[in-house]
Order: C-alpha cells, then sequence, then structure tokens
C-alpha cells in the first residue's frame, strides 16, 4: 500500500465514478483501476463494487474510506512541516542560559520575537551555568546557549559565539559595611581579607572565575565564606551580613534591601553574554533564532 493508491481509492470513492476520478487526478483510466485492484487485492477485501452504470462503495470501503483520508491528512502535514523546517519556520531549539541572563531585558523580547514570528517552532529553555552549557552544546544535547564566561575565556574551535551584551560587575556589600558609604569606584583589592559569597566553582561558573582572576591580580585569594546557586540567594545573604560578593550590576535591579552596590574601579571588571553555537550547525531555524539574537545588539 502506497500513497499513490490511496489518492486513487479516494478519488474514486468520493467521484463514485472511475472516470471522473482519473479526470480530477489528471491520470488515465487503466492504470487507476490498475492501482485500485491492487490495493483490494493486498487488503484481501473488496472496496467498491463496479458495475457499467454505476461504482458503490461496499462496507468495508466505507470505513478504509474514513482512514484513507485520515493517512493522507498525516501525510501532507508531515510534508508541510518537513518543509516548514527546510524553510526555517518549524521544529525544535534547545536554548540554555545563566542565571542573570533572564534579567536582560532584551532576553524576553527575543524569545517572544521568535516564538511569535515562528509558532511552529518549539523554543525550549534550560537554565545552566556556562561550563555545563559548554559541555551540552559538545554533547549535542542543546543548540544554543547564552554564556556568561570568565575575562580568560577562549572559545573551543568547534564552538562559534556572537557577543550579546556586557555589564559591569559590581560589589555587592552588607548595608551596614564600611565600604558601602561611599558613592564611587572601589579598587578590588579593598574587598582583600572578606569572606565573600559566590557561585559554586564546582559548576562551571565563568563568574566565579572572573572573580578569581580580579582577586589575583589585585594581589590576593579568594577567601570564600559561603556558596550559593542562586544569585537571589546571595544577595540576601549578603543583605544578612555573611559577606560580600562580586555579581553582574543586572542584580542591582533585584530590590532586596540591606545590599549596597558598588562599581570596581578596573576595566577587566566587565563581563559579556556571549551567544554560542556548534561551528557547522547552520540550520535555518538556528539561523532565525541567531537573527533574532543579533537585532538585540
Amino acid at each position: 500500500m502506497d500513497f499513490r493508491q490511496l489518492r486513487y481509492f479516494v478519488a474514486v470513492a468520493e467521484e463514485l465514478s472511475f472516470s471522473a476520478a482519473a479526470r480530477r487526478l489528471h491520470v488515465s483510466q487503466p492504470p487507476l483501476s490498475m492501482q485500485v485492484k491492487s490495493l483490494e487485492d493486498e487488503l484481501g477485501a473488496t472496496l467498491l463494487h463496479r458495475t457499467k452504470r454505476r461504482v458503490e462503495l461496499t462496507e468495508a470501503g466505507t470505513l478504509f474510506l474514513e482512514q484513507a483520508r485520515r493517512a493522507l491528512q498525516h501525510l501532507e502535514r508531515a510534508g508541510d512541516v518537513v518543509r516548514q523546517a527546510v524553510q526555517g519556520e518549524a521544529g525544535e531549539i534547545r536554548i540554555a542560559f545563566t542565571a542573570s541572563v533572564p534579567m536582560f531585558e532584551a532576553f524576553p523580547r527575543i524569545v517572544q520575537a521568535f516564538r511569535s514570528r515562528h509558532p511552529g517552532a518549539r523554543a525550549d529553555l534550560l537554565h545552566m551555568s556556562t561550563g555545563q552549557q559548554l559541555q551540552a552544546l559538545a554533547h549535542r544535547s542543546i543548540d544554543v546557549g547564552f554564556l556568561r564566561p570568565s575575562i580568560l575565556f577562549c572559545p573551543p574551535p568547534d564552538i562559534r559565539v556572537l557577543t550579546l551584551w556586557s555589564d559591569r560587575l559590581m560589589a555587592a556589600l552588607p548595608a551596614g559595611h564600611r565600604l558601602a558609604r561611599g558613592d564611587g569606584p572601589l579598587p578590588m583589592s579593598a574587598l582583600s581579607g572578606e569572606s565573600f559569597i559566590l557561585f559554586p566553582r564546582g559548576l562551571g561558573c565563568g563568574l566565579f572565575e572572573h572573580v578569581g582572576v580580579l582577586a589575583s591580580r589585585a594581589g590576593f585569594a579568594l577567601q570564600i565564606g559561603q556558596e550559593a546557586r542562586e544569585g537571589a540567594t546571595i544577595v540576601g545573604l549578603v543583605a544578612a551580613g555573611m559577606g560580600v560578593s562580586v555579581l553582574p550590576e543586572t542584580y542591582a535591579k533585584t530590590g532586596i534591601p540591606g545590599v549596597a552596590y558598588r562599581p570596581l574601579d578596573t576595566p577587566d571588571a566587565s563581563s559579556q553574554i556571549l551567544l554560542a553555537h556548534r561551528a557547522g550547525d547552520e540550520t535555518p531555524l538556528l539561523a532565525r533564532f541567531f537573527e533574532a539574537a543579533a537585532a538585540s545588539r
């Protein structure tokens, strides 16, 4: 049983005439009759009663007609999906992002614009650290990632990156801290000897590495007093006086009381958000997403 046999049978069943069905399909009548007879032989059932004057559906033919129509509709839908995928209008794209990325106003706009312009496409969003995203890209478990790497980051040869946005790293201090009273830039060296609250090193967090580099360049080693997996948790612990932290300025917008933010007085405190994907992955759907992301820069 094939697609052509189903089309031929449905046409005859709807027209109840082999000659009318042949005209509708733009084929000659003999091969049309042969294909319908071949279909009946394969099914082991008579689908049509034929006389010189008329064609009628048998009970089996009536039942089969409903299923044949559904099968043809499914095949047509499958063809539409393939055509949409080729044009970048359908398919699935798996998108990972670090914790601070949704705080950028452009991020939800990118996702919303992509989904509204391509309703046939599915976007799966996953929260991952920078290190986890790089591993997931290598293992092909995600398609694109929003990374916040350290300043020492050099992308592997099989990863392509696009710089989207940047923001500054800020010292996050308890409101009553001695350094919280100033309003100008703060030297990183002023945080020497402080107990830091940071994201865990084991998560492959680019921010942890970045802060470690800043401390090393300022002449001291980080003293980790507490680790937390969520940025909001870090801010809350700082507010509770458990220590200090260094966070992107996007976290200053959270509005959690009891925390003072001061910019760091060093040019290497600029942090970047990169969009990454595997080299050679140039699917139409991925290209459409990159177009939407690039427009946000």
